[in-house]
């Protein structure tokens, strides 16, 4: 990893941090980079522009390096190679020193101009998170298509009431972004993070979408494994202290089931003489939720010892203190 970090003190709250991430977008990042600045010195904020490359292997680390001579507000880091957007944004928002931390695509897609609006959501009507809705969007169908479907599989799972969960264009209270950790492909599920953290004030803002300028898109149909992501992220924030209450109760209900069915194939067989009781599919029906059952309710019970003996079972965001250290 490589870093460039002109000079800051790190005790300043500034007013925004600016959290770009970077794959192979040389063409656009000076263009970028002048919006920003115009934006952000026409509304007079104090502010820091955080890029990290992801293992472009373009010219745009050499840009980076160019543009940071020019503009003292440019932080930037460097990885060895792509290790994906949860990974830069997670490594941005650790460096991040703003008062409000907003995340912007490097595309051109996203225009700085919306800045303004998103930090007044933040900081005079309170919200934690607004994320951006691209109402009217240029993007390709491969990209479309899959967009939609998860974010009504999203909306439908955590009950957070946005129709674009997966836009660049965010921005955050900066304890949601010091309180939540973000890897494997949950970039796209950050406000369902957010909520899980307890930040539950999430608004949402139309934003204008640009058509893409230069390059191309760098995600698509390829974009379906962040399910598995989406179901882990549900499975934590509900479970991950209190595993037994899912499986230790699934599997209680299973193997009540399977007793039942036992329990009534012998009496059948002892009372009402039936024969061939161990020919009928429900006989093995009622062993295999027996067997099921047992499990899950083993496996919970062994998920809640190994919580019990963590050093981080009793770890809780806490929003505020009086007279606490």
């Amino acid at each position: 990893m490589f870093l460039i970090c002109n000079k800051f003190n790190a005790n300043i709250l500034l007013d925004i941090s600016i959290v770009i991430p970077i794959l192979n977008e040389e063409e656009s990042l000076p263009e970028l980079m002048a919006w920003i600045s115009r934006t952000m010195d026409e509304n007079e904020f104090s502010y820091e522009v955080i890029m990290v490359d992801d293992g472009s292997t373009d010219a745009s680390w050499e840009i980076i390096r160019s543009l940071s001579t020019e503009y003292n507000q440019i932080k930037a880091i460097k990885f060895r190679r792509n290790f994906g957007k949860a990974a830069a944004l997670d490594t941005a928002f650790n460096a991040s020193t703003g008062n409000v931390v907003v995340t912007m695509d490097a595309d051109l897609q996203d225009s700085p101009e919306e800045i303004p609006a998103l930090h007044k959501m933040i900081i005079q009507e309170g919200y934690d998170l607004v994320s951006g809705w691209k109402k009217k969007r240029y993007d390709p169908i491969s990209k479309t298509i899959p967009t939609k479907f998860y974010n009504a599989l999203t909306r439908k799972m955590s009950g957070i009431k946005l129709h674009d969960f997966n836009c660049g264009l965010k921005a955050y209270h900066h304890d949601v972004v010091h309180n939540i950790d973000i890897f494997g492909e949950m970039h796209r599920y950050i406000p369902v993070l957010a909520k899980f953290a307890g930040f539950e004030k999430i608004g949402e803002k139309v934003v204008q979408h640009q058509a893409r300028k230069y390059g191309k898109s760098k995600y698509g149909l390829g974009r379906a494994k962040g399910v598995l992501d989406l179901l882990s992220i549900t499975f934590m924030g509900r479970f991950g202290k209190k595993p037994m209450h899912l499986f230790g109760g699934l599997g209680t209900l299973i193997f009540f089931i399977g007793f039942i069915i036992l329990l009534y194939l012998s009496i059948s067989k002892l009372f009402w003489n039936q024969i061939g009781i161990q020919d009928r599919p429900i006989f093995y029906l009622g062993i295999v939720t027996l067997i099921v059952g047992s499990q899950l309710f083993l496996t919970g019970f062994l998920a809640e010892i190994l919580i019990r003996g963590s050093d981080r079972k009793n770890e809780y965001q806490i929003s505020d203190r009086i007279g606490i250290n």
